[in-house]
């Protein structure tokens, strides 16, 4: 089901809906400031498994933690004064900071890494509903491929331990398997809703900053300038 809204002023009463639906597990798509993303709460174990088994990606760096302020991020992971002032000068924006999980985070998402990908959007429907919500957002690009006629033989699962990808950076994700108008992720199979502007949005993606080493390593090359 699509909802429509305006992100001057979006309703109160769709954003509690939404914020429900995600408490009990569900699946909503809505736009970024990049192209459409399916997210789940952060606090459910049911939406997590469920948004991993849509996305059929194995490499847990496609996953990225949507948060409406830098403080969350501190509650997650780790962050010296370095990284704090990258961060905030590039946020919000089309910027994925890779940063080293704290202990709470890696056991609530059975992260096989102890990292993960976190951003502040320049959004207000996704800043809007992670206020509604209470957490953060895990979410994953939408793509063409979770489509009901996209095939089951990409779907995720976890490796045998031991057996963890280790590529040094992520492909660019191809434009004709991004969405434009919100109508069409309705045949995305499990999405419980669906928040649209009624805007297309543009095909690109973010841009992904690996900043675990000492050293910022671009992992994937996006709409973010880099260097910035």
């Amino acid at each position: 089901m699509i909802e429509y809204l305006v992100p001057a002023n979006i309703d109160d009463r769709i954003l509690t809906r939404a914020a429900r639906l995600l408490e009990r597990g569900g699946l909503v798509g809505l736009p970024s400031d990049t192209s459409w993303a399916v997210v789940c709460s952060l606090a459910s174990r049911e939406g997590i498994k469920k948004l991993r088994k849509l996305s059929g990606e194995r490499d847990e760096r496609h996953f990225t933690l949507l948060c409406s302020d830098i403080s969350q991020f501190g509650e997650l992971c780790g962050m010296d004064n370095t990284r704090f002032r990258l961060i905030k000068r590039l946020s919000p924006g089309p910027y994925v900071f890779i940063l080293n999980t704290l202990l709470g985070t890696e056991k609530a998402l059975n992260l096989r890494r102890g990292e993960i990908g976190v951003r502040i959007p320049d959004h207000a429907v996704p800043l809007e509903l992670i206020k509604a919500l209470g957490s953060p957002l895990y979410s994953v690009t939408a793509k063409k491929s979770m489509r009901r006629d996209g095939g089951e033989e990409d779907r995720w699962e976890a490796p045998p331990d031991g057996e963890e990808e280790d590529r040094p950076g992520l492909p660019p994700i191809a434009e004709e398997e991004l969405f434009e108008g919100g109508w069409e992720l309705e045949d995305i199979e499990g999405l419980d809703l669906i928040l649209d502007t009624g805007d297309e949005r543009p095909r690109i993606f973010s841009t992904i900053l690996d900043l675990t080493g000492d050293e910022v390593l671009p992992l994937r090359l996006g709409s973010g300038s880099w260097p910035a």
